[in-house]
């Protein structure tokens, strides 16, 4: 199993992401509320920089003038046409049979690493 370091793990504080190469992908790895994430970095649609856009909320109504804000900080919208994913499953929000894919992460001691397979935090 080859490791790729990310970092430490003090850069990945709550609510920021850090964009990694490893193998040869891009992998965006996400601190939402001190739970670490990792997803793919292309948009399935045209293979866009899918964590190059920004992280936001799934926006629902149940009418005209009424707005809901779900899923909090936890939604990659692609910068190219705003196709929005679940950062914890990778499943678009509109169509959960369109995913991205994502990584397991494991904490570790203090470096931030990911391999092929998993995503491990050293703690």
């Amino acid at each position: 199993m080859t490791r790729y370091l990310v970092g430490s793990i003090s850069e990945l504080t709550p609510g920021s992401k850090k964009i990694i190469q490893a193998g040869g992908r891009s992998v965006g790895v996400y601190n939402l509320g001190g739970e670490l994430y990792a997803i793919r970095n292309l948009c399935p649609h045209q293979s866009a920089g899918l964590c190059e856009g920004i992280t936001s909320s799934f926006v629902t109504s149940t009418g005209p003038g009424e707005f809901c804000f779900e899923h909090e900080g936890e939604i990659a919208r692609c910068p190219w046409h705003f196709w929005e994913f679940n950062i914890k499953t990778g499943q678009m929000m509109v169509d959960p049979k369109v995913r991205t894919k994502t990584y397991d992460v494991e904490v570790e001691r203090f470096d931030v690493s990911v391999d092929e397979q998993q995503v491990f935090v050293h703690m």
